[in-house]
């Protein structure tokens, strides 16, 4: 069973840049497609970006595409996304997920996921 610990939330100004690390241990890092999710207060989660398993494949949500870049690091166990030119309606707990598939798209159900990073966006 995997474990995933979210990183490098915060405060950032609008217009500004975020990254954000999630670190997936106690499974085999490559068996998983992985996820960004996020919730602000009095909302539903929702769907951020996505990447494949083989990290070959990216899925972004419409309102964070051209903004928001998803990557993987396989030796490092690790997942990112990093936020340029965020803006204040970004401002949410941030969750990363794991799921044992090929794809990670909003459709797909998790298996797994983090605790949260707090992003707060100041405008």
């Amino acid at each position: 069973q995997v474990q995933l610990v979210e990183s490098g939330g915060g405060l950032v100004q609008a217009g500004g840049s975020l990254r954000l690390s999630c670190a997936a241990t106690g499974g085999t890092f490559s068996n998983y497609a992985m996820g960004w999710f996020r919730q602000a207060p009095g909302t539903e989660r929702e769907y951020v970006a996505g990447i494949s398993r083989s990290g070959s494949s990216e899925y972004y949500a419409d309102s964070v595409k051209g903004r928001f870049t998803i990557s993987r690091d396989t030796a490092k166990e690790t997942v990112y996304l990093q936020m340029n030119n965020p803006n204040p309606e970004d401002t949410a707990v941030y969750y990363c997920a794991a799921r044992v598939g090929v794809k990670a798209t909003p459709e797909n159900e998790y298996d797994y996921w983090g605790q949260g990073s707090q992003v707060t966006v100041s405008s």
